[in-house]
């Protein structure tokens, strides 16, 4: 007899394993020692044996003429807690009852990943817990009744979505065959089910993916997703990853743990708020630069259930290859995956998301992300607690291997700051930038950092007149004084100059170091900076080497004098005549003279 054959009316779970079950033809037939030697999945079987149950299950459960749900006995904690779910349309609970039917809900069927496709498949679901039992689809209307907080608690987050295949058993098509070799229920896409479950538990970890496969409207073969328990499970959650946000992506994952670490281009879209306390209803504020795609700076986005829970503040990307953005959350030195990929259920959102991908061809910054599938990020988890999680699996062991300097603390701080000023928050960002240079001063090695303009933490001290910060970087041999950045093509000279920065001058020149003639793209020069800006102090400084081009030309004919008398800089004026090497009728291309 096949499997199959063996479906026939009813299948009974036990507590103790999703696999565990008695089939009823009417009658108990089998018990659940049977089954598995007939056909259920064996953890102990050989590998190849198991892929093709896995294949099967699917198909094997929608065989099912009813899926009984056995949550085990009733006990104190949860005495008529079904019964309350039943009610509760009807009638207010009680918060004793609340409280019992939360503990009903943390029992361990509602953490089990295989349990998905068993009700998924299901024409009809009863909820059984004890002597009590009623229908699956008056359970779920009676938990959203009860409104409760399940982002309260982590076991919790997922139950919306384990409800909704529940509620809608007997309502979808339940022989869905897109090829001989595969059978789907096409539930979702699988980015959209793993970023639902991907928290849920499984003996085997591999089957976090493994059992949302016949759940999934993707063809995965040529994503080398299929059911394979010989490879392990690193290199299927790499596998993953490059699947859901391209080839292009960097990825590094343990095999003793269920955290993988992504380095990705990519940029920033805009920041989320949470709307009446609704997880799944936000809002999206844009960054001015990136919204010629869209209408406007704001867009009401309502998102699918997700494993871990949107917060006020998380911040929207768009990895540079993937198709869809991507939710995350600051952890100090690195993000944090919130949702993989972020899929509004709200149609005008899914059109301009349609373009998004391809409206956007920049892709400036370098993002650290950790994506933990075994601890959600709860609503009561604070910073320190993550990062110790982060530690626990000695991520920056292996990210210094496969990154290199993207591994660097000073890097990963400065990336991060560079991701808090496309968000306008500028005292944020710059505490960070003194923080990661401050990491640099005190380290023995070289470092290339550089922010969104192609500065050098000394250019962009120097800019920002930080002598206190410039100083101990040009006593480092890893640091060239007279670097240029990679957009404006100026050195931390003519960025101190320009900001009349007079201490950070002297301390460059005094290096002897400085090209005090370099110019930048627009052929100016420091003292061209100073002149313009009317910074008298720095004007004489530079003078005083008498090594500057006094009446050296810009881009379009204007000197230094030229551009001190256009502003009005009468001290300024009066120092470059003084050195008796300005030309004072000296012509612009507009044929214009300082007089």
């Amino acid at each position: 007899m096949r499997t199959s054959q063996l479906f026939s009316t009813e299948i009974r779970h036990t507590n103790s394993s999703v696999r565990g079950f008695i089939l009823r033809m009417g009658q108990p037939r089998r018990d659940s020692a049977y089954l598995r030697r007939r056909g259920s999945v064996s953890r102990h079987g050989n590998s190849e044996e198991r892929k093709q149950q896995v294949q099967l299950m699917a198909k094997i459960y929608s065989k099912a003429h009813r899926v009984i749900v056995w949550l085990g006995k009733e006990t104190v904690d949860t005495k008529g807690a079904l019964k309350d779910i039943c009610l509760a349309a009807n009638r207010k609970p009680t918060e004793h009852s609340k409280k019992t039917i939360l503990n009903l809900l943390q029992r361990p069927w509602f953490q089990r990943i295989w349990v998905l496709q068993e009700v998924a498949a299901a024409r009809h679901v009863v909820m059984m817990c004890g002597p009590i039992e009623i229908d699956g689809y008056a359970f779920c209307l009676g938990l959203k009744s009860l409104e409760l907080p399940y982002t309260a608690s982590p076991k919790l987050q997922s139950l919306p979505s384990l409800t909704h295949l529940i509620e809608r058993a007997g309502l979808r098509s339940k022989y869905i065959t897109n090829s001989p070799e595969r059978f789907s229920l096409e539930i979702g896409c699988l980015v959209e089910l793993v970023d639902m479950f991907h928290t849920r538990e499984a003996s085997d970890v591999r089957d976090k993916v493994y059992a949302l496969l016949g759940m999934s409207s993707d063809d995965l073969n040529k994503a080398g997703l299929q059911p394979d328990y010989d490879v392990p499970w690193n290199k299927l959650f790499q596998k993953l990853v490059k699947f859901v946000l391209g080839k292009d992506v960097s990825v590094e994952a343990s095999d003793n743990s269920q955290m993988a670490a992504i380095k990705s281009k990519g940029c920033i879209l805009g920041r989320v708020s949470v709307r009446s306390g609704n997880r799944q209803n936000v809002n999206i504020t844009f960054i001015s630069k990136n919204t010629a795609w869209c209408l406007g700076g704001k867009m009401e986005w309502t998102l699918q259930a997700s494993a871990k829970s949107i917060q006020e503040g998380d911040i929207v990307c768009l990895l540079q290859g993937a198709s869809k953005p991507t939710i995350i959350r600051q952890c100090k030195d690195h993000f944090a995956v919130v949702i993989i990929a972020a899929t509004p259920l709200n149609e005008s959102g899914s059109f301009r998301l349609s373009e998004l991908s391809r409206s956007i061809a920049h892709f400036p910054r370098d993002f650290l992300l950790v994506w933990d599938w075994e601890k959600p990020l709860g609503e009561s988890q604070d910073q320190e607690e993550y990062e110790a999680l982060v530690k626990n699996i000695q991520v920056l062991e292996y990210l210094k291997a496969e990154f290199g300097d993207h591994s660097d603390k000073a890097t990963r701080t400065w990336n991060v700051a560079l991701v808090l000023g496309d968000l306008e928050e500028c005292e944020k960002a710059e505490e960070m930038l003194r923080e990661a240079i401050e990491i640099v001063v005190g380290e023995e090695h070289p470092h290339t950092l550089k922010s969104q303009y192609g500065l050098t933490p000394l250019s962009w001290a120097a800019g920002n007149g930080y002598d206190a910060v410039v100083k101990p970087l040009l006593v480092k041999d890893s640091v060239d004084a007279d670097l240029k950045d990679g957009q404006y093509s100026r050195t931390p000279l003519l960025w101190a100059a320009r900001g009349g920065h007079e201490a950070v001058v002297k301390l460059l020149l005094e290096t002897g170091k400085v090209e005090v003639n370099s110019k930048d793209k627009g052929s100016r020069t420091p003292l061209w900076w100073a002149a313009c800006g009317g910074h008298e102090a720095v004007v004489k400084l530079l003078l005083e080497t008498g090594k500057v081009e006094v009446d050296s030309k810009d881009e379009d004919g204007r000197t230094p004098l030229s551009q001190a008398a256009y502003k009005g800089h009468k001290a300024v004026v009066k120092l470059l005549l003084e050195t008796s090497k300005v030309e004072v009728d000296l012509k612009n291309e507009d044929s214009r003279t300082p007089l």
